[in-house]
């Protein structure tokens, strides 16, 4: 892509070329007939020639810097990037064909955002049932791991009560072991005390004797 200066010198370039070749021109056919004043007039012709091919290249390059502009702009993604010329030349040729390849483009746009929103609803639509029955899906499985989780806690719960039971059950047993113990033992000792006690008894032959 040419830039700016480039443009403007290219164009420039063939005018002052020309301008120049045709003084030139002129000054061999006349040479001997050449006065003092027709040297600064020559002079002033030359700085006119340059001034007047730069002005005229950046004339013809301004819209196309401004067009290159705004087709960096469209590029970018800017799609109401817009260039107006009013002349009838080619360049304003090209302005409207520019913009018209840009309300091409944002009316393209335009159409996919709509087909995309256009899209979403139908599938929100389709998927909400799912969505909900989804959702109805998670509630129970939440509410059953709860209930799973509160059985758990509960027969943990039975669980310390029934060791605390069977070691209380155990002492109870011990303690009752003891007092069948301590009873046999005072059983056993009135026994011996009774049998202490007792008369000897007389047999008929003893009495004989």
């Amino acid at each position: 892509m040419l830039t700016m200066p480039k443009l403007s010198l290219k164009i420039a370039y063939p005018i002052i070329i020309a301008g120049l070749f045709v003084i030139v021109a002129f000054v061999a056919f006349n040479y001997g007939t050449l006065t003092r004043d027709f040297y600064i007039i020559f002079f002033l012709l030359i700085v006119y020639i340059f001034l007047f091919g730069f002005a005229t290249g950046q004339n013809f390059s301004s819209p196309v810097r401004k067009l290159l502009k705004s087709a960096d702009s469209l590029s970018k993604g800017d799609l109401k990037s817009r260039f107006y010329l009013e002349s009838k030349d080619e360049l304003g040729e090209l302005a409207r064909v520019f913009n018209k390849i840009a309300d091409n483009l944002q009316e393209s746009r335009s159409e996919t955002e709509m087909m995309e929103k256009s899209v979403d609803i139908k599938v929100q639509a389709r998927t909400q049932p799912l969505e909900e029955t989804i959702d109805a899906l998670e509630q129970k499985i939440r509410n059953r791991t709860f209930e799973i989780q509160k059985t758990s806690t509960e027969l943990e719960k039975l669980q310390k009560q029934t060791k605390l039971r069977e070691m209380e059950s155990t002492e109870l047993k011990n303690q009752v072991n003891k007092l069948k113990e301590e009873l046999n033992k005072g059983k056993n000792k009135k026994v011996s005390k009774l049998t202490e006690k007792e008369p000897p008894v007389w047999s008929k032959s003893d009495w004989e004797k």
